[in-house]
């Protein structure tokens, strides 16, 4: 029996400890799953609704793919923003949004970065290896994370992909990509245009044609069981404000190339 006893205290310590350690998300907040690409763009808009409403936001920033998984496991969130409609498909099918809260709030462009200290451009393969040289190329997960299924798209189209494969360096989500090029653990990533204004530390070898991949779309939807705030959130996003916000750290608005 004491030893049943202290085994059960001996947890319970444990689980103590582990509540001192995670923080909550407080049940007054908003929760809103957003593509780690957005994260400049809204943490400034999430000030703005602090301000203009009191409310309190907090914003979880990943791969898209991952987000989209958590909320069909379950995960409480209240406004989902993907990097590509796919994943949004995922959890609408899973009947998991809103009815008639999806929108597509903005575009973007794919880019190929290095970092500054590395010279010249990328017009074809023979470009792209001098430079590369024995290095890896940074993307997201091919068959998962956006940027990454947007990059495998661009790769093919240009008949890269099969010579690359065996030098790319896979990570989840695209900032991590942007990290990686930052620091010269990658020659060169694949990212966003969006993204460069979040970094100073890497410059464009190469603008990837908006034929060579799936045109990059944002939407934004309400998940089941979203608070009534939410959708004042939502409508920030899609109005005039959230949208000149959004230009600012690098989206295209909607009808625009």
């Amino acid at each position: 029996m004491r030893n049943t006893i202290s085994k059960y205290r001996t947890m319970l310590c444990a689980l103590c400890c582990l509540c001192l350690m995670v923080q909550p998300v407080r049940a007054s907040d908003l929760l809103i799953f957003a593509a780690a690409s957005l994260k400049n763009a809204l943490d400034e808009l999430a000030s703005l609704y602090e301000h203009k409403e009191g409310g309190e936001v907090a914003i979880s920033y990943g791969g898209s793919s991952l987000l989209a998984r958590q909320i069909l496991a379950g995960a409480p969130a209240d406004i989902y923003v993907s990097a590509n409609p796919q994943w949004m498909d995922e959890v609408d099918q899973a009947g998991l949004l809103l009815a008639n809260t999806r929108h597509d709030l903005v575009a973007n462009n794919l880019v190929l970065v290095a970092a500054p200290s590395l010279d010249g451009v990328v017009e074809d393969l023979d470009d792209l290896l001098g430079i590369l040289g024995d290095g890896r190329m940074a993307v997201g997960l091919l068959n998962a994370v956006p940027a990454g299924i947007y990059a495998k798209q661009a790769l093919e189209h240009l008949g890269w992909l099969a010579l690359l494969r065996p030098r790319l360096a896979q990570v989840d989500n695209v900032r991590n990509v942007l990290a990686l090029v930052g620091r010269g653990e990658a020659k060169m990533g694949v990212v966003y245009e969006s993204d460069l204004l979040a970094s100073p530390d890497v410059r464009v070898l190469k603008r990837f044609s908006s034929n060579s991949h799936d045109p990059i779309i944002y939407p934004a939807a309400l998940v089941a069981g979203a608070r009534p705030e939410a959708r004042l959130f939502l409508d920030l996003l899609k109005s005039q404000t959230g949208q000149e916000i959004l230009a600012r750290h690098g989206f295209v608005p909607m009808g625009q190339p």
